[in-house]
This record gives C-alpha cells, structure tokens and sequence, in this order.
C-alpha cells in the first residue's frame, strides 16, 4: 500500500524537536510515525506484532521448565507440580518422567521462541521501515525548502552525512525500541513471576539488585562514551565533506598538481577519526567487560543459593540446572538493554543535527491564503528595493526600474554592485528588506512561490547539469513534455544535432554536474531547458561570460531566439550581448548610477561608456594577438560591428548624441 497522506513538511516540523539529547523527547517525537493515525494497516501489524511478542516471551520463559524436567527426569525425581492424589498429577508424573519426550519439548519450545520472534520482526519491518521513510522524506523536503542562505552557509558532504546518519539514527531507534527493549521488559517480568512461584523472593531480590547494579553500570559508561563517540562523529563528517569537496574539484587538483597536499589534508581528518575511534572501541571493551563481571557475580549467587537448597533438600538438581539456564537466558536480553541503550543515545547523537535541521524555520515561506501569480502582460517592477545579507551589509540601496512587457532590460556594473541579487530576489530566495517586487501589479510576497518560480525562466552563468541523460536535464524544464516537446527545444537551442551525432544521442549521461559537455554545450541544455519551459518572464544572468567570442555568439543567438516577445531581464558581464536591450540600468554599490539605451549610456561618458572602453581596449589585444600567432587566417575574422568601436576618450557632445 502506497503512503498518499504524508503531511506537510509544516505540520511534521512542529512534532519534531531539536532536543535531540532527550531520549524520552525522542522517543515521544517519534511515535506518531510509528503508529500512523491514517494507515490502519500498520496499526494492526503494530498490534499483531505486540501479540507475537507476548507468544514468544512465553515459550521463552517455558524452555528452561522443560531443561529442569528433563534434567529431573533423568536423575529420577518427581517434579510434578500438583497434588500427588489428582489424576493429572499422576499423567504429569508419567509425563515427565520420560527424559526424552521432556527433551524433545525442550527443542520444540525452543524452535516456537525463534520462530515466533521472527515472525514478529518480519511483520513489524514494514512498520519501522515506514517511520525512516517518512522521516527521511520530510527532511529531504525540509532541506529544499530553507533558504539559500541555509544552503551557501553549509557543506553538501556534511549535509548529505547527517541525512545519511539520521536516517540510520531513526532506523536503530524504532528497531531497539519496539523489537528489542520492549521484548525484554516482558521477559524481565516473566522471569520475576517463575522465580517467585518456583523459588522464593531471594532469587527475585538477587536477579533485580543484579539487574540494577549493571543498567547502573551501563547507563554511566554509556554517558562517559557519549562525547567520544561525538567526536568520531564529527572527524566522519569532516573527513567525509574533505573528500567530496575534493573529488568535486578534481580538475583543480590537478590544474595546480596538488594530489598530495588534498590527501595530506584528508589524512589529518582521517587521522582525527582514528583516534577518535580507537577510543570508542577501547570504551566499548571496558562497558562489555564490566557488564560481564556484573553478571557473573549475580548468576554465581544465585547458583550457590540453589546448592545450598539441594544439601538441604528443598531443591531438585533440575532447580539447580533451570536456575542456571534461566540465568543465561536472562543475560541476552540484560545484554540486548545494555546494548539498546549505547544504540539509541548513539543513534540520538547521530540525530540531533537532523533534528536541529528540522526545527529551523524555512526563512522564505507562503503566507497565508497566497493565490497563484496570474502573469498577463508580464511586467515585472522594482519599487525602492533595499536588501542586506546581514545587518552590517546592504546590498541594494532603493533600486527602482521596470521591464515592460515583451521588453529586454539589462542590468550591469562592476562586481559587488548588487547585479545577481536582483535575480535572487525576483526568484524569491531571499525576501527584500524594505521596498516591493511586482509582477503585473502583485507583489511577489502576496503569491505562491511554486507559481512564481514557475512564471520565471532563468539560464543561469554556470549550468549545473544533473548527473542523467541529456534528455532528462531538458526534461527537467517541464517534466510531463514528450520526447518530441524535448527534441523541438534542442533544436531551437541549437543542440540537436549535436546530441544526435553522439552514439546515444538523448540517452548520453552528462556526467557529475555536466562536466562531458562542454561550456558552451552545457549552456545550449539550458537553454533549451528554459525554452521547453516557455515561461512569460526570463532571466538572463552572465548567460555568456564565461565562454569564448565565437561560442558567445552562437549562444547569444539562441537567447536571442528564446527572449524575442517575452519579458527579460539580463544581467549582464560582457556588454557587447546587451546592446539591444530596450534600457540598460547600470549599477554601482548598490544603486542606479546610470539608465538609458547602449548609445545614450556610451554619450553619457559615465560609468558605462568606461566599462565599454575597457573591455573593448581587452578584445582589440586579443586580436592582435591573434594576428601575431595567426597571421594567415586573422584577417578573415569577423569584424566588430560598427556598435562595437571603441568610443572617444573624451564624452561626446550632446549634439552628436542626438546624431
């Protein structure tokens, strides 16, 4: 049966706490998922399983009765326990008096207590593994919905250990809990009952202060491991995000030949993590060596009384061999307890980050009754914008401009300026510290993020690919289209034919964040993943800064192709792809220093026209360069369109402007 009412990551969130030191705080906080109030299903197997215990704790408990009557039988004495004139005195007496039937009940109590106990954890797996799922899920969507700030601010090998370590954390937890703990409970119970209906409250008084004596142990020990064990925890972490940091970067490794400074600097972390661990095993000897003394002390007393007994003739050597038998059975499960309770607040170590990642707000959430966005015209504004990352330091100070619709605004500056910000803030990853962002008249605040997001196309600077197929990255744009939908927006990006001369044409895997493909080849997927999307607002953000002229203007014709009739805002680094644009809005430390089309911009002699100068002053370099190196074809290059000359030192006069 399939999970269709898993609820919202808001309402899970307030059932979990970031006390993760708390065992009983955990314990409560997972309960709901381990008796689900809408799956029916899980609840009777909850029920069945707790029946099943009840049956195997019982057969338990009768196998050392039935070691006591064998041993009884074979030394000749009667162990009936009824009234020596009754009749079922007389069939007991005949019963049990018959070594090998008494030990062949011996096996079969012993193949229902195994049988019956698996049963039990085959039937309750479903229930345990459901709890990890849903828990799984909810802080895997938890995690997408925290803000990028979350995000930039952590480590994506960290991140990916604690969800991996919770998940098991969850897993030990409801598993020692309900398949071990619970269980052994009952037994303790049980083996109280026998031992004060066939013995005497000594042998109660001896197992319960035994018992005591060695939680007491267990439970101090365990705390003393607790901070080793956070400590091995966080050299794993460390270790774990040094390495996938470092893989992820594989070519810088190699671009600057320092193989051997990343595994110095993984072997300092690995060490960390080895002398960490050598100490949590070292503790693990000494809590298991002090449990086994505990527990001898306690079965070697209880044996001695039971000796004594049979000098003075109130015990049968069955006694003798069912106290003994009792006693070692006790010791599993006392030895399970001891175990759960390392695990657990091992396992609750291992959740307290997943719990503290699940107990923070998401800083960028819907407010209530937020409709949809319903974009008409497509007219996106900045009214007085203001925004700082932190208290100390503001980005973008009263920023306002208007991109109309079908229009192309572009936004340049020098680095720093704010110019990405802007984009961020329209996609809603952060929410502005004073001033407003409309879209059509509707303040971005006031509507859902999944619409808003969904009325935005963005062709980001740096393509990251997933690690799939070509036809999945596309895909990705609009998941229901079909596998021609797919193909037509390759062929508008200008990439199909080069996906169709590859052996696996839109089956190739791009590899870890696309790095099979090339810059350009990367930015066509893109782009092509934006046009599948068809949405009626595009962002643009450094598009082409980081590819080459010639590759530049293959793909600035696809972008031109994909932003004709549609609202764009382009945030651009190299200003020869936005000498169309219908406005320019130059920034500087946040605010509008300049506004105007390409030409009034450069007659301006502003902040923009020296920007031009600079950047047209590094390309005639490279040309001539290339005349040097290339004498034979650098004459047949392109030339720069007449738009592109460098202008005059000096700002023209407004007469020529007006020419």
């Amino acid at each position: 049966m399939t999970d269709t009412h898993l609820r919202s990551p808001h309402s899970l969130r307030r059932e979990v706490s970031s006390d993760g030191g708390s065992l009983i705080t955990t314990l409560r906080r997972l309960w709901p998922y381990i008796w689900p109030s809408d799956r029916r299903d899980l609840q009777r197997r909850v029920l069945f399983s707790g029946l099943l215990l009840l049956i195997a704790k019982l057969a338990t408990v009768a196998v050392p009765f039935t070691f006591k009557w064998a041993t009884d039988a074979l030394v000749g004495e009667n162990t009936a326990p009824f009234p020596p004139d009754s009749w079922l005195s007389a069939w007991l007496t005949w019963v049990l008096a018959a070594p090998i039937l008494m030990t062949i009940a011996y096996g079969g109590m012993r193949i229902l207590m195994a049988g019956f106990t698996q049963l039990r954890d085959g039937i309750f797996a479903k229930v345990a593994m459901h709890a990890v799922r849903r828990l799984a899920i909810l802080t895997f969507e938890h995690m997408h919905l925290l803000s990028l700030r979350f995000h930039l601010e952590r480590k994506t090998g960290g991140l990916t250990r604690v969800l991996e370590r919770g998940r098991n954390g969850i897993e030990t937890i409801v598993r020692m809990v309900i398949l071990q703990a619970a269980p052994t409970v009952v037994e303790l119970a049980l083996i109280v009952a026998v031992l004060l209906y066939q013995f005497d409250w000594r042998y109660v008084a001896v197992v319960l202060v035994t018992v005591a004596f060695y939680m007491l142990f267990t439970y101090f020990a365990t705390e003393w491991r607790i901070n080793i064990r956070r400590k091995m925890n966080e050299s794993d972490t460390d270790a774990n995000t040094k390495a996938i940091d470092s893989l992820l970067n594989y070519e810088t490794v190699k671009y600057f030949s320092a193989e051997e400074r990343e595994t110095k600097r993984y072997d300092r972390s690995m060490a960390r993590y080895e002398d960490a661990s050598v100490k949590a095993y070292t503790s693990l000897a000494v809590l298991n060596a002090g449990q086994a003394v505990i527990f001898t002390i306690g079965l070697a007393i209880a044996m001695v009384m039971c000796a004594y007994g049979i000098k003075q003739g109130t015990n049968t050597v069955g006694d003798f061999v069912m106290i003994n038998a009792m006693m070692i059975q006790l010791y599993q499960p006392l030895n399970f307890m001891g175990m759960i309770y390392r695990e657990i607040k091992q396992a609750t170590i291992d959740i307290e980050l997943l719990f503290s990642i699940l107990s923070r707000p998401a800083e960028i959430v819907d407010r209530p009754g937020a409709e949809p966005v319903k974009v008409s015209a497509g007219i996106v504004r900045f009214d007085n914008v203001c925004f700082k990352y932190e208290p100390a330091r503001q980005i973008l100070k009263g920023v306002s401009f208007e991109v109309p619709a079908g229009k192309t605004v572009a936004i340049v500056g020098p680095s720093g300026a704010g110019k990405s910000t802007i984009s961020r803030l329209l996609f809603r990853f952060y929410e502005v510290t004073s001033g407003s962002i409309l879209i059509d008249g509707q303040d971005i605040r006031d509507v859902t993020q999944k619409s808003l997001r969904a009325a935005i196309g963005m062709v980001p600077q740096d393509t990251v690919l997933f690690n799939d197929t070509i036809r999945y990255n596309i895909r990705y744009g609009r998941w229901e289209a079909s596998d021609a939908e797919v193909e037509a927006a390759a062929g508008l990006a200008r990439i199909d034919s080069f996906i169709r001369l590859s052996p696996h044409g839109y089956e190739t895997e791009v590899g870890e964040r696309g790095l099979k493909l090339s810059g350009g080849e990367k930015q066509r997927v893109a782009i092509a993943r934006t046009i599948l999307k068809a949405p009626p607002i595009l962002v643009l953000d450094e598009a082409t800064s980081a590819l080459d002229s010639h590759t530049e203007r293959d793909i600035q014709d696809a972008l031109d192709r994909v932003s004709k009739n549609r609202t764009t805002l382009v945030i651009a680094h190299r200003l020869s792809t936005i000498v169309g644009a219908d406005e320019i809005i130059v920034l500087d430390a946040g605010t509008i220093v300049e506004r105007g089309t390409h030409y009034q911009l450069l007659a301006g002699g502003g902040l923009y026209a020296s920007m031009w100068n600079r950047q047209r002053e590094a390309e005639a370099a490279r040309e001539k360069l290339a005349q040097v190196e290339d004498p034979v074809n650098a004459p047949n290059r392109n030339p720069p369109p007449v738009a592109d000359a460098l202008i005059p030192a000096e700002p023209l006069a407004p007469a020529n402007a007006a020419e």
